[in-house]
């Protein structure tokens, strides 16, 4: 057989591969985790279409508010508890959003593990200092105003 035209190579043809899609997919990992992963980000992402607007309008109407009236609306019931929905969406969604992120495009090891740890901790700290700081507004409001 010449090799004329094939750089060197003889040319073969491949082999066909009579393994099965479950047989390839063997041993890549559990295919469970990853559609609650996905349901809960977008679980995540319509609370925030709702409530993303309605915190837009909630700070438009406090432009030009002194520091008071803006504590009394954050402090109302039918505003607090939007605003705690809020911040546990955001900081849960952007937690989600950044592991993928992580899990796709950092390769070494032991870079995505503490990457992953730091995500977690930056968004639990986050949302449980904006939660207590919703809760002080709304502490701080209500031994005023009794």
């Amino acid at each position: 057989m010449s090799n004329i035209g094939t750089d060197g190579a003889p040319s073969r043809t491949p082999r066909e591969d009579y393994r099965t899609p479950l047989k390839l997919a063997r041993g890549l990992g559990s295919g469970k985790s990853g559609v609650s992963h996905w349901w809960t980000q977008r679980v995540t992402a319509v609370v925030l279409v709702v409530l993303v607007p309605w915190l837009v309008g909630l700070l438009v109407s406090l432009v030009g508010a002194d520091l008071q009236s803006a504590r009394l609306v954050i402090a109302r019931p039918w505003n607090a508890i939007p605003l705690a929905a809020f911040v546990i969406a955001a900081f849960w969604h952007a937690k989600l959003g950044m592991q993928v992120v992580i899990e796709d495009y950092v390769h070494t090891r032991w870079i995505e593990i503490t990457l992953q740890l730091l995500v977690i901790f930056a968004c639990a700290i986050g949302a449980l200092a904006s939660l207590y700081a919703l809760g002080h507004i709304a502490m701080l409001v209500a031994t005023l105003t009794h």
